[in-house]
């Protein structure tokens, strides 16, 4: 009995670092795609704001 919670264990291990590779390796273009509009609102707001200094 034993022995087959450790293969078990060993399986289910296997089975959730297979997925948690899997999803990280696809989720991360739906991230990338979410940040770069709010990176270029914050660069035109930095400009913004530095044209504010120097005027």
């Amino acid at each position: 009995m034993e022995k087959w919670l450790v293969i078990l264990g060993v399986w289910a291990m296997c089975a959730a670092c297979a997925v948690f590779f899997i999803r990280g390796a696809t989720g991360g273009s739906n991230r990338q795609a979410d940040e770069k509009p709010a990176r270029a609102d914050a660069r035109k707001s930095g400009s913004k704001a530095r044209a504010a200094l120097h005027d």
